[in-house]
């Protein structure tokens, strides 16, 4: 079996999903009589702390029908300037909600409240209204911001009288990582969304949640984007176990993410910033791989292995342990580092 650590997005459903799925009571989810989608939206929600939930294909789809939902067309939209939303959604806030992006710096994952105050319009001859502030946790980066820096940013939001979307895509593993609840971390934005797909072995689907009057009328938004799925059911009972049996377990994902920083840094001429991992990501540089034909080698070497890696973009890699990954395997991923890179010596370039 393949190890694949390119992201958490590649675990596969569990054998109890499988027969769960095989098993789940259906009805066509557009009519609103599909009993396991109701049931997973509840779960939900409940778990949030929101009055209502939303299933959704995916976090991106999840992402944008919030902001269509909350925004007016021609508005504007405030956001960390390295968020998912900015970085990795094809550019959709144009093209879906009609809206202009307004990026904030975001170093480490959080964006500084005087940044904030900074991007926020009122309307005028020249400017478009702000409408939205969105802020993720945890980030793309890998990094968890604190509920204090999310505090900050929901004062200023309601201080203007803006909403505020958490892109809580992996907001699990950032309850996980800060030892709080989801719910406590969601309770510092208005709307949510968080994927079951992602470290939680669910196999498509994410939640979008928030208040009732906000989830209606994305449920009808959901419609208009070609999201309203049928017999969802069959997705939704692999969402349902994920938040009851796997979101627990994802500190041991955390765990073995520190384990193989650790081994990582311990390679001559890799560079890992050991207090940047704070989920289940491991982000590090090598002078090993200087040019895409090095990176190239490096990542032919693992394949060899029966190990699946991304190439570095900007120069870093990126490894992603989950469900499927075991102490064996981060055993077999750093001797598999270990051959590459050192295999690699030589090739020149400077430490990321």
């Amino acid at each position: 079996m393949l190890i694949d650590i390119r992201s958490d997005t590649v675990t596969q459903p569990t054998q109890a999903m499988r027969e769960a799925m095989a098993n789940a009571a259906v009805g066509d989810d557009v009519y609103g009589d599909d009993p396991t989608v109701n049931a997973l939206e509840k779960l939900g929600a409940e778990i949030l702390g929101k009055e209502a939930a939303l299933f959704v294909p995916s976090g991106t789809f999840g992402n944008q029908l919030a902001l269509f939902t909350w925004c007016r067309r021609g508005t504007e939209v405030v956001l960390g300037e390295d968020c998912h939303i900015i970085v990795h959604e094809a550019g959709a806030p144009s093209v879906i909600a009609g809206v202009q992006t307004r990026t904030v710096p975001d170093t480490g994952g959080v964006m500084r409240p005087e940044d904030v105050l900074k991007r926020l319009r009122r309307q005028d001859l020249h400017a478009p209204a702000t409408s939205l502030i969105c802020i993720e946790n945890a980030h793309s980066s890998g990094k968890v911001a604190s509920l204090r820096d999310m505090d900050a940013v929901k004062a200023i939001a309601s201080g203007w009288g803006l909403p505020v979307h958490l892109d809580g895509a992996r907001i699990f593993n950032a309850a996980a990582a800060l030892g709080c609840s989801a719910a406590e971390i969601a309770a510092r934005a208005d709307s949510v969304m968080f994927c079951l797909s992602k470290g939680l072995c669910a196999p498509v689907g994410s939640l979008l949640a928030g208040p009732k009057d906000f989830i209606g009328e994305a449920r009808f938004k959901r419609k208009v984007m070609g999201g309203g799925m049928r017999q969802a059911g069959i997705l939704a009972a692999a969402g349902i176990i994920a938040l009851k049996e796997h979101t627990g377990l994802l500190t041991e994902d955390h765990r073995r993410a520190q384990q193989l920083a650790q081994g990582l840094a311990a390679i001559n001429g890799i560079t890992v910033n050991e207090n940047d991992v704070d989920i289940n990501m491991v982000f590090f540089g090598c002078s090993q791989a200087s040019s895409p034909e090095a990176a190239e080698k490096i990542v032919g070497h693992f394949a060899k292995k029966g190990i699946v890696i991304n190439p570095p973009e900007n120069g870093t890699f990126r490894f992603v342990t989950h469900y499927w990954i075991n102490d064996n395997e981060i055993a077999a991923i750093l001797a598999a580092a270990q051959e590459a890179f050192a295999g690699s010596q030589g090739e020149g370039g400077q430490a990321h």
